[in-house]
């Protein structure tokens, strides 16, 4: 129907009713009085059906989707009926010089009664008559607030969705036994595998946006133990702010199950720092590096310069910006390699740079176990060309992206990212810039991280290859790692780590247990193969160093070391050999320099 058809509809509708309330409210109590005769019941029924009329657009009485109508268009009704009841009251004072309270209480009643009940007639024959042919699947809904209220409400009405709301659950023990929207609370979180198997349920929904991660662990380990798929609705923030609706739930991730908080920035200290200024991310293109640029725009640069040596990652992330700022922020891709000194110097003359992310690097562990000397120019001598470039640039500060695996490492990748780490620690001493450095651990969903393998293995139908049963690492989200090393510029005094304090490790066979009911399967149908720990590779990593350890965090979730003075003249006896030593030897020698086994030993390898 037309809005034009719909409105004429309503309008006479309504008109009848008026009239009707009011002659009738009049005859009931004055049936021996002749109601077309009466000079108060004419100006009362004119005066209430003009008034009605006009309280009607007023309230947008005539806008309503009455569908959908709930408690908001009831208010909207008595607004209008009884606004109209005492304009009538108003002009009968005047020209009658009386109010006939009796008459106009009753012609409220059922102005009231009539009006409700035509509109949510209109709703109930909806509701009845509309019927879908998709077949619906018991849902179970973790969660009996105002989300999950919301999100029955939503799937009742909604005819053409899959889910039919069956249950609630929630650890309220008032709300246990109540009713929603007809939907009953019938127990616990503890309670989900024994009602999921009672009522049926094929699907279970998370509806508590503002769920902790180690409550949201607690759940899902309730959840993973049915046969249920499991959903979560969006954060409570994204519903707020109309992002997205409660109903566009999504499925459980594996970042969702770290057990802690994600970490929260200082967005004015971030502000400060960079809002207006230019700022170089090295190695722009890879998975750390294009999301501290995402989170750089985001407070409105200046200058962004991307820094890359392959240009297809580099020009994917520049396309990207520019698809999302615009014109706004002014960005410059610029491929370069860390290696090449001079380049690296030319690009910091040219843009002047106030802050450098330093995010270029060579990261796989068991590859660099085969390739040492490469990883010896790109971690080492790269960010050596950078830093000492953002040096002699006058850069205001320099951030390091470094790795848990650079203490006390037992591999090559971990060693030359602890030599980096002391290139910059001894820089900082004799220069204006302030050098600091930040230590990941591992990165979910970076490239070379263990999720993009474990999905693949899954893809391709198992098994899983886990190194060992007992081998635990620290994991953060990309989202996370790129806001610890913003964090850390603004942060910085000079010569630091910076580390971010990811709670207990996680077990490596657990994640991938994880996963493989995030996707669908149980371990009979995907199973888990345990390899071997490879090459380099330790049984569970740490965050610092027993000597680096400060009591204190300097910011929520931040840990800090203590910088420590090195022999530089260990490092420089390295790269000026480089070229003339065996893997072997590269190999053993990086692990005693990071190791702090002194230059005494490394000279007679080299020797």
């Amino acid at each position: 129907m037309s809005y034009s058809k719909r409105l004429a509809l309503l309008v006479g509708m309504d008109s009848l009713i008026v009239l009707f309330s009011v002659y009738v409210g009049y005859y009931f109590l004055n049936p021996y009085f002749g109601i077309f005769t009466s000079k108060m019941l004419l100006i009362s029924s004119i005066t209430l059906l003009i008034t009605h009329h006009i309280f009607s657009f007023i309230y947008r009485l005539y806008h309503k989707v009455w569908s959908y109508a709930s408690i908001g268009e009831v208010i909207a009704i008595v607004k209008v009926v009884s606004f109209s009841i005492i304009s009538a009251a108003i002009v009968q004072s005047v020209f009658m010089g009386n109010i006939y309270v009796r008459v106009l209480f009753l012609t409220w009643l059922l102005h009231i009664c009539l009006i409700g009940g035509s509109r949510f007639s209109w709703r109930l024959s909806r509701d009845r008559l509309v019927k879908s042919s998709i077949v619906k699947e018991n849902t179970l809904i973790v969660g009996a607030g105002a989300a999950g209220t919301m999100l029955v409400r939503h799937l009742l009405k909604n005819h053409d969705h899959e889910l039919q709301p069956i249950a609630f659950v929630d650890d309220d023990l008032n709300k246990h036994k109540l009713d929603i929207y007809g939907t009953p609370v019938v127990g616990s979180t503890n309670d989900i595998p024994e009602i999921v198997e009672r009522y049926r349920i094929k699907h279970i929904i998370l509806a508590i946006p503002s769920l902790n991660k180690h409550r949201m662990q607690t759940i899902y380990q309730q959840c993973s133990k049915t046969s249920a798929t499991t959903k979560i609705v969006p954060m409570l923030e994204d519903i707020i702010t109309g992002k997205v609706s409660v109903q566009q739930f999504r499925d459980v991730q594996v970042e969702d199950l770290l057990g802690r908080d994600p970490v929260e920035l200082d967005i004015q200290s971030i502000s400060e720092k960079i809002t207006n200024k230019v700022v170089l991310v090295t190695g722009a293109g890879g998975s750390i590096g294009s999301e501290i640029c995402r989170q750089v725009t985001k407070f409105k640069p200046k200058q962004l310069l991307l820094l890359g040596h392959g240009e297809n990652s580099i020009y994917a992330i520049d396309m990207e910006l520019r698809n999302t700022v615009g014109e706004d922020i002014d960005i410059i891709p610029v491929i370069a390699d860390v290696q090449d000194r001079l380049r690296i110097q030319q690009v910091m003359d040219d843009y002047q740079p106030d802050v450098v992310y330093h995010a270029a690097a060579h990261k796989h562990v068991p590859l660099m176990e085969y390739n040492p000397k490469e990883a010896v120019k790109n971690n080492v001598i790269g960010t050596r060309n950078v830093a000492e470039a953002a040096d002699l640039a006058n850069v205001t500060t320099f951030v390091l992206v470094s790795t848990d695996k650079a203490v006390n490492p037992t591999n090559v990748m971990g060693s030359t990212k602890r030599i980096a780490e002391m290139v910059i620690q001894d820089l900082d001493i004799h220069s204006n810039t302030k050098f600091v450095a930040v230590r990941f651990g591992n990165v979910l969903g970076s490239r070379g991280s263990v999720i993009p393998l474990f999905k693949k293995q899954i893809k391709d139908g198992g098994p899983l290859t886990v190194t060992h049963p007992e081998m635990t690492r620290y994991f953060m989200t990309i989202p996370e790692a790129s806001r610890l090393v913003l964090q850390a510029g603004t942060l910085a005094s000079g010569g630091e780590i910076f580390v971010l304090d990811m709670g207990e490790p996680v077990r490596i066979v657990d994640l991938a247990k994880n996963l493989i009911r995030l996707s669908g399967f149980n371990e009979n149908e995907i199973g888990i193969k345990f390899s071997g720990i490879r090459p380099g590779e330790k049984m569970y990593e740490e965050l610092l160093d027993k000597d680096e350890v400060q009591d204190d965090m300097i910011f929520p979730k931040i840990l800090v070391g203590k910088s420590r003075e090195y022999d530089v003249m260990v490092i420089d006896h390295l790269l000026n050999n480089l070229d003339v030593l065996q893997n072997s030897q590269i190999r053993e020698i990086v692990l005693n320099i990071a190791n702090d086994q002194g230059i005494k030993k490394e000279k007679s390898l080299v020797n």
